[in-house]
């Protein structure tokens, strides 16, 4: 038993000599009741409380549209974006093997080569205009359809091109020989 404990039990009798006076007690309380209430207003009838609950509201329906939006111009961009992506996987290759014969191929000078090359730059500085177009006006259709004319004139100048070489080989060929 510890100090505390035993002082207790040995002077219990000194913590009874008073009780708690219950008329006392009930007429203090009534006493309280009887007065007249200070007005208490609840939280949500605050003026202040309302004011804030409106710009939150606010804010939050701001937000909301806001990300909407945000969303609805990032799906137009993707979609713009892997719609110009399929276009250039279509042609770039079938530009570039087209260059690359024309490149190759031995019946053309150098200065025929390079006059050809200096074309296809131009079309290519056009054709990064319209791309820097197309991703300041996502909905423009007619910046498409400019890119995939673009491509259409560089294909129809390197098949022109490659036309005008084989139809000289076939009358090269045919001065030269006969056909048995």
């Amino acid at each position: 038993m510890d100090n505390f404990e035993k002082h207790i039990r040995d002077h219990a009798a000194q913590f009874n000599e008073r009780r708690a006076d219950k008329d006392k007690m009930w007429a203090k309380i009534s006493e309280e009741l009887n007065q007249k209430p200070s007005k208490v207003i609840p939280l949500w009838k605050r003026p202040l409380f309302r004011v804030a609950a409106s710009v939150l509201l606010l804010l939050g329906v701001a937000s909301f549209f806001g990300l909407a939006v945000l969303n609805n111009n990032a799906k137009k961009t993707q979609y713009a974006s892997k719609e110009l992506m399929e276009i250039d996987m279509y042609y770039k290759d079938l530009v570039s093997y087209q260059v690359q014969l024309v490149r190759n191929n031995q019946n053309l000078s150098e200065e025929n080569k390079a006059e050809f090359l200096s074309f296809m730059d131009e079309l290519d500085a056009e054709y990064e205009v319209l791309k820097k177009e197309m991703q300041k006006n996502l909905d423009n259709e007619q910046v498409l359809e400019a890119i995939v004319s673009n491509y259409k004139k560089r294909i129809e100048l390197i098949e022109n091109l490659l036309h005008q070489i084989n139809e000289s080989k076939k009358l090269d060929e045919d001065d030269y020989g006969y056909t048995l």
